[in-house]
């Protein structure tokens, strides 16, 4: 394949890219087509650079006029619109129409000799302005530590600069390019801008971002004169941004950079929104249940107490109820909790790049992962150099030391274990004797890469390839044995085998080293450019052995996960010897290893039947890894894909989490979720946990607020219909909901008990309305014997002692309403087998406190509350006890029927 000249086919087929052309402006349409009309050089002088780069005096000038190569997504808005979307929260928006009916009735309608009452105003103002300022403060600064958490993992490109000049090289910020800057590409590289290749290698681009097309575009170096403008995606001399590079190198100058590339255009014509998680979807669902809810009880209280009371006065409680029912601190919590839980997991070395991925993260069930340097230490070292016989070898050494030296692509941990095993005399020994002709890079399909250079002998060129066994085997005819060549027969191919079965089976990785002399007379037809179809008739010099060894923290880090509920599989490109071998070590019970062949033969159902039962899987390719993730999808699991490579792209995306690390390649950190700071299980471990706390504290504040909703709206329904007066005064029935509201602000940092985060917990929408049903009418039981209690023994049964009935209510449900935070808050026993944590401790205990001495206070009494007698006491200690008693049980009750409690 020639390294520049790439025809472009005589017909174009239509492409989905192509009817996006539109997304840019005529002037960055027609910028783009005059770039790859042009000659190599002419688009260096257009851009007024040169191949060694942008002089230091261009770039300030160039920033000003440009800025930072970024797009609009994920910029956080201003304080100000931050603080102002807020109140768009549904329940938020109750709230206000619920004041501005207040203000109607309690100040518009007042009773002229009473004047207005601006007490029951001013509570639900209060209860706005606690609820917005905190979940914007909470918000705000979860989007600066998400910031502060993603600028930890920086993408970077290879760029050439002038420095006194001459050209340097070095790693830069992606949002630091300017048009003009030259990059270098290579393998698992993104492409930082729109671009126009200069220097083009056997070089694979995936554009299927920005076209949907799953093949890789080749892409050339050579001047295109019938440009499209509108077809401006199927330019084979231009890159676009966001896209990477599959196979190859090359060299690109930058032509458009942030909002005036492709992808920049096409991201600003969105809404900026991600698709919904189940998460999102679950909470959104809660909450308009409760709305429901909500819409349908407010209304009965109002007829209810309009038919048997005054109309006044029941609209004034309707209004008060719908207020108590509004869980308007709901996405404050949701939103703490989840920031706190990825402050918690930064910790442990676990960045969070988007917050709702916590709870796929906790629910995770299968874990895939590939081998090196999560099962091992990923620290290869070259063990040995053999011949064909299994003696030590400096020629093969000196060979191999050849192909991973000159190559241009990406340079893995075996070539830096070549080089450093050569030493470096031996690489200089390396320059001087020999030239680098031309390079055919590694692919996934053929999994070896060759180098071509000046032979040893004139008039000759030296191919010398290294890759996998057996694909090097598969072009190669001849073998070195001893001091003579022979051909390859089953036999010496069976002896060869035996050899590399015997490596394997210690756990190390076997790579084969060929070569091929071509004399310059065959050659001079293709200019001494070299494609994968020379890649024939060579001969084998012998094998390398590389060591990687296990980790010791990679068992216990496996058995860890399996007792937490998450099952590992292994998903690597190693062959199936050597990835049972490291299976085995780190203890994993390894059973059938599928290859990457036989799932090529399967049907989606057929790869649904073995996946289940199947934990390694070798020698697979990127698009066999994607297929084993969608195929566990299928099964009903929450996938997690553990990857830092190119090949690992494809199924980062497909999975329900994508993880990686800081310092995987280009496309695969921008395809993950997740990144860690430590390419290790036990820190992912240690994560999984942390999101499974941060999604139990979550669902502890929905169930408290779902039964605590149902409860209260089921008594005051019941007060409503038997009592000649109102159940509790429209004023008191707000404060009661700021003081349980504001208690509840803790409840991120609440422990979590170890059953719960014992195993996955997923979304289950059910669950709530059964716990809302089952749990919530427990505490209308002792509401309703409080009211015969002030019935009949404190004798509030006229509207002369409302005040007392509605005093003793209050406290009643105040501190009930609270007390079942502990309860709900663990299936254990409270206070006796879990504990919860000393914030939530303090503000439920200080809110049980306000309930106890509100009445006896000046501002209680001002609201019509009056003080109890002292024998109410040991009758609310006996109803609090009664209920806590009968909860536990109904909790037991509850566990035996459904299975769970959060």
């Amino acid at each position: 394949m020639s390294m520049n000249a790439v025809s472009a086919p005589a017909t174009k087929p239509k492409k989905p890219g192509a009817r996006k052309a539109a997304l840019l402006t005529e002037d960055q349409s027609t910028k783009l087509a005059r770039s790859a009309r042009l000659a190599a050089s002419g688009v260096l002088a257009d851009l007024h650079t040169t191949k060694r780069g942008l002089r230091a005096d261009q770039i300030e000038p160039l920033r000003r006029r440009h800025g930072l190569n970024e797009v609009r997504h994920e910029r956080p808005a201003p304080a100000l619109v931050q603080f102002l979307g807020t109140f768009k929260n549904p329940f938020i928006l109750i709230l206000l129409f619920i004041g501005a009916i207040m203000y109607v009735t309690d100040v518009v309608m007042a009773d002229p000799d009473e004047g207005p009452d601006y007490k029951g105003i001013v509570t639900v103002a209060a209860m706005i302005l606690v609820s917005v300022t905190l979940r914007f403060w909470q918000e705000y600064r979860s989007s600066r530590a998400a910031e502060a958490l993603e600028a930890m993992v920086t993408t970077t490109a290879a760029t050439t600069r002038q420095r006194d000049g001459k050209p340097v090289t070095t790693e830069i910020p992606i949002a630091q390019l300017l048009p003009g800057d030259v990059v270098q590409l290579a393998a698992g590289d993104m492409i930082p801008g729109d671009v126009r290749f200069i220097r083009a290698k056997d070089l694979q681009v995936n554009q299927a971002m920005l076209t949907g097309e799953s093949m890789p575009t080749e892409k050339t170096a050579d001047p295109i004169e019938d440009v499209d403008s509108a077809h401006i995606l199927d330019t084979e001399n231009l890159g676009f941004m966001g896209t990477s590079v599959v196979s190859g190198s090359g060299t690109a100058v930058v032509v458009d950079t942030g909002r005036n590339t492709y992808f920049g255009a096409m991201t600003a014509g969105l809404g900026g929104k991600r698709p919904e998680t189940s998460f999102d979807i679950g909470v959104r669902k809660v909450s308009f249940m409760l709305i429901k809810f909500m819409s349908i009880m407010v209304p009965a209280v109002f007829v209810i107490n309009g038919l048997t009371k005054s109309w006044t006065e029941a609209l004034l409680f309707g209004v008060a109820v719908a207020v108590g029912l509004t869980p308007e601190m709901l996405p404050l919590v949701v939103t703490a909790n989840l920031a706190k839980g990825a402050v918690s997991m930064s910790r442990h070395k676990v960045i969070i790049k988007q917050l709702n991925s916590i709870q796929n993260f906790g629910a995770m069930d299968v874990l895939c992962t590939d081998k090196t340097g999560t099962l091992t230490e990923d620290r290869i070292v070259l063990e040995e150099h053999l011949d064909t016989q299994g003696r030590v070898s400096p020629r093969t050494l000196r060979l191999a030391a050849i192909n991973s030296h000159f190559q241009t692509g990406l340079r893995n941990m075996l070539d830096k274990a070549v080089i450093a095993a050569a030493g470096p005399e031996t690489i200089d020994a390396v320059n001087r004797a020999h030239g680098v002709v031309d390079e055919i890079p590694f692919d996934f399909k053929r999994r070896r890469m060759s180098v071509v250079v000046d032979s040893d002998a004139a008039d000759t060129d030296l191919i010398v390839t290294k890759g996998a066994v057996d694909e090097v085997l598969a072009v190669c005819t001849t073998a070195i044995v001893g001091d003579t060549t022979q051909d390859l027969t089953p036999g010496l191919l069976a002896e060869l085998d035996r050899l590399v079965a015997g490596y394997n089976s210690q756990g190390k990785r076997v790579l084969a080293v060929a070569t091929r002399n071509l004399d310059r007379d065959e050659v001079d037809s293709h200019e001494r450019e070299y494609a994968a179809s020379d890649e024939a008739e060579m001969t084998l010099v012998g094998f390398l052995t590389f060591l990687d060894p296990p980790k010791e923290s990679a068992a216990p880090a496996i058995a860890a996960m399996r007792e937490h509920g998450t099952a590992v599989k292994v998903i690597t490109g190693d062959n199936p010897i050597v990835a049972e071998t490291v299976c085995g070590k780190v203890g994993i019970d390894v059973g059938t290893v599928v290859t990457g062949p036989e799932i090529d033969v399967l049907d989606d159902a057929a790869l649904d039947e073995i996946v289940d039962d199947t934990t390694v899987f070798a020698k697979v390719n990127p698009l066999q890894k994607a297929r084993i993730v969608d195929a566990l999808k299928r099964r009903g699991h929450t996938v997690g894909f553990l990857g830092d490579g190119v090949n690992d792209a494809p199924a980062l995306r497909n999975a329900d989490v994508g993880i990686s690390v800081d310092t995987a390649v280009d496309i695969a950190r921008e395809s993950a979720d997740i990144i860690l700071l430590e390419k290790d299980l036990g820190v992912l471990e240690n994560g999984v946990i942390e999101g499974r706390r941060t999604f139990g504290n979550i669902l502890k504040y929905i169930k408290m607020t779902a039964s605590s909703n149902f409860g209260n709206v089921f008594s005051v329904l019941v007060a409503s219909a038997l009592l000649p007066f109102l159940p509790m005064i429209p004023a008191v029935v707000l404060v009661q909901n700021l003081v349980y509201d504001l208690s509840m602000l803790t409840i991120p940092w609440d422990r979590v008990d170890e059953e719960f985060v014992r195993r996955p917990r997923q979304w289950a929408a059910d669950s709530i309305a059964k716990f809302m049903v089952f749990i919530g009418p427990i505490s209308s039981i002792f509401d309703i014997t409080t009211f015969a209690l002030m019935w009949f023994v404190f004798g509030a049964n006229n509207p002369e002692h409302a005040a007392l009935f509605q005093s003793g209510w209050f406290i009643e449900s105040l501190i009930s309403q609270t007390l079942i935070v502990h309860m709900i808050r663990t299936q254990r026993i409270p206070f006796i087998q879990s504990r919860a944590s000393w914030p939530v401790m303090i503000t439920t205990g200080a809110a049980c406190i306000f309930g106890l001495v509100f009445p006896f206070s000046g501002w209680g009494q001002s609201l019509g509350l009056v003080p109890l007698p002292w024998t109410y006491f040991p009758w609310l200690v006996l109803t609090l006890a009664t209920y806590c008693v009968l909860t536990q049980c109904a909790k037991v009750l509850f566990i035996r029927r459904f299975g769970r409690w959060l």
